[in-house]
C-alpha cells in the first residue's frame, strides 16, 4: 500500500537529527514534492507528535520563523524545545538557520 502525503512528510522529519531543524520546503523537496511546503504544515499540524516519534518542532520556516500556531503547546514550547537540544536562536526570536539547518 502506498503511503500517504502525511506519512511520507512524517518520514522525512524523523530523519532530522537532535539540533537540527529542516524548513517546511526543505522536507517537501526531500519528499519530492518541491511545490508542497504547505502541505507539510498541516501534516506537521497532523502529527502525532514527539511521543508518536515524529519531531514535528524541528520544522520551521525558511526565515528561521517558528510555526505561531505550534500544536503541541504554541511557539512558546517549539522554542524551549529546540533550546533544549542546542538549536541557536539570533536576537529576532528566529532560528540561526545558518548554523542550525539540517544539511542532506
Amino acid at each position: 500500500m502506498e503511503q500517504s502525503f502525511f506519512e511520507r512528510a512524517w518520514d522525512v522529519v524523523r530523519q532530522v537529527p537532535e539540533g537540527r531543524v529542516a524548513s517546511y520546503g526543505q522536507v517537501a523537496r526531500l519528499m519530492g514534492a518541491p511545490r508542497c511546503a504547505r502541505q507539510v504544515g498541516y501534516a506537521m499540524h497532523g502529527s502525532p507528535g514527539v511521543a508518536g516519534g515524529v519531531p514535528c518542532h524541528r520544522v520551521v520556516f525558511a526565515d528561521g520563523s517558528l510555526a505561531p500556531g505550534f500544536a503541541f503547546g504554541g511557539p512558546g514550547e517549539q522554542r524551549r524545545m529546540l533550546e533544549a537540544e542546542g538549536v541557536g536562536f539570533l536576537p529576532s526570536g528566529r532560528v540561526d538557520m545558518k548554523t542550525s539547518q539540517w544539511e542532506v
